[in-house]
Order: structure tokens, then sequence, then C-alpha cells
């Protein structure tokens, strides 16, 4: 089968086409033929993980060594990018009983990855569910990662109806999911972005658009009950002043002084710090799926490129020009 594999870190030119043997299902696991997967912030991160200091690391420095080791020190382990799938069930293994041969589905593989390929076989408890039924591979493809970090995020920030809620971060993966979540809550939700991005937030639902680039929300006088903080691109002490009373500032990425930071203001009560790790479950793919076929969740696809452009796809993402999802298309 054909899949993109990288022996080195580094730029995109890494990312090669090669012919691999096709995967054989173990009795607990299902073969999947790969029909979209998709490009992410995981995967650029994967592709460069050499990049990576600990300073530069997104998450507490302790996690660092065991998150590189896992990767590989000096060269990939893990050669086969690609945490998001669509797909249809090739074959399953003797004792699956969750999913047959001709099933569509979709799934979130996580630090495991190995996307980027026409055949995935993968354990039939892993993160996987029945792909929604109105919607195509690729869109399918663009779903899980962002969806289900958001969706668990919601859940630890417990949103509720009525809250005013500022997304920092709206227009990526996590930030466009939260944004309609949030407003399934019933939350009235203003999405910060980029220039370039604001028809992309506005089309997704956000009551209010902030643009960096020309506004600072910190200074405008307004009052959120959680701001969610994406990509770590602010901080608590600028935010404190636009928390309500008992607000939260919510760090998606976040690092070992942030921990202190919410242990600190827990005790002392008020404008809070919180920090979370999203934990993948099968079940939650189920209820975005019920979410997606009830016209509560969609995701909007900026562009496709075949597998044998993965490369191409990853430049284009790294540009910071993307509105919307980015897709390789497998056939």
């Amino acid at each position: 089968m054909k899949a993109i594999v990288y022996e080195q870190y580094g730029s995109p030119d890494v990312l090669k086409l090669t012919e691999i043997k096709k995967p054989v299902p173990k009795a607990k696991e299902v073969l999947i033929k790969i029909h979209a997967t998709s490009v992410n912030f995981g995967d650029l991160t994967a592709r460069k993980f050499n990049e990576i200091t600990p300073k530069k690391f997104s998450m507490p420095m302790p996690l660092w060594l065991p998150s590189r080791l896992a990767f590989g020190f000096n060269k990939p382990k893990k050669k086969i990018l690609g945490s998001e799938f669509a797909g249809e069930v090739e074959s399953v293994g003797k004792d699956v009983t969750k999913f047959k041969k001709g099933d569509q589905v979709y799934g979130f593989r996580s630090m495991n990855m190995g996307c980027y390929a026409e055949y995935l076989s993968v354990p039939e408890k892993s993160v996987i569910a029945l792909k929604p039924s109105n919607m195509k591979f690729d869109e399918a493809a663009a779903i899980p990662y962002g969806a289900l970090m958001a969706l668990n995020l919601l859940k630890k920030a417990k949103i509720h109806e009525g809250q005013k809620v500022l997304i920092i971060g709206a227009s990526g993966g996590i930030g466009s999911a939260a944004l309609q979540l949030a407003k399934n809550y019933g939350a009235e939700v203003t999405g910060v972005c980029g220039t370039t991005s604001v028809d992309y937030v506005r089309s997704l639902g956000a009551d209010k658009i902030i643009d960096y680039k020309k506004q600072d929300f910190t200074k405008d006088g307004e009052k959120y009950d959680l701001i969610l903080d994406v990509l770590g691109k602010s901080s608590f002490t600028k935010c404190k002043n636009s928390l309500t009373r008992n607000g939260r500032y919510f760090r998606v990425s976040f690092k070992t002084k942030h921990l202190f930071q919410m242990l600190w203001t827990s005790i002392k009560g008020g404008k809070r710090v919180v920090c979370g790790l999203a934990i993948e479950k099968p079940e939650d793919l189920v209820f975005i799926r019920r979410m997606i076929e009830d016209g509560k969740l969609k995701v909007i696809i900026d562009k496709k490129f075949p597998l044998e452009q993965a490369a191409e796809a990853h430049r284009y993402v790294e540009d910071g020009k993307k509105k919307g999802s980015v897709v390789i298309a497998i056939r």
C-alpha cells in the first residue's frame, strides 16, 4: 500500500510517498481503508519534534522527555503521521463485535498516528465510531481532533447556558469546535482571530468577532465568564480584568507555572486559572456524530490535497493562511 513516510525530522520535504506492507488485522482489530485524513497542529509538531525544546514545548516540562522519547529522540519512531481519519472497514479480526465489513467510520489516533496511508489497522476499542451519515469522508476526517478536545475542555470548564465566553484562537481546529459547542450549550460566544479568518469564524455562528490585529479585547471593558485560550497566546495577568467576579481563564496549552497559578487561584477563590488535558473516549465520538447529524456541528474544508502532495499540504498549513480545515484525500 502507499503511505507518506518520514525517516528524519525537518521541513515538509522529509515527507515521502512510499510503498509499504499492508497491515493485517489481529483478532480484536479493525482494518480500515482510509478515504481521508487531515493536517493538524500535532502533525506539524511531530514532523519537526527535534526543534521542540523544553522551552518551546506546549505542555509541562516533565512531559517533554517522555514525549520526545515516544516520538524518537534523534529520528522519528512513528514514521507515518496523521491522527484523524475517515474511511471504510475493509475487514475485521475474528473477535471483533462492534464493527463489520463495509461500515463507514471515523476516528482519532492521538499520538499513535499512522493515518497518512491507504490502510490502517486499529483496536476495536480505540477511539473510532460510525461516521456521521450526513458528512462526506473528507469532512468527517477533519472533525475528531478539534471536537473531542473542545468537548472535553468545555466539560471541565463547566460551561452552561447564559455564560459569556471568549475563545482566543477561534479559527483553529479546537477553537472552531469549541465555538460551536459553546453556542449549543447556550453561551454567548466571542471569537478572537486574525483578519483573514474573520469571515470563517462568523460562518461558524460567533455572536461577536474580534480581530486581534485591530483590537485588544483586554482594553474594551467587556467581561467574560470563561476565556478559553487555545494556544496560550495570552495570560491570566492580561485577561484578569476581562473576567467576571468568578470567571475562569482556561489554558489548553500550559506549562508548570500555570499549574501553580491554577492551585493558587483555586485556594484564593474568585477569578481562577484552569488547565486541563482531554481524555478521548469512543462514546464522545458517538456523541459528536449525533450532534453533527442534528445539524449542531459542522466543519468547513478550506483545501484538499492528494496523498502524494502531503508535503504541499503541510507547507500550506504552516503558511498560516488556511480558513478552515486542510484535508489529505486518499483514494
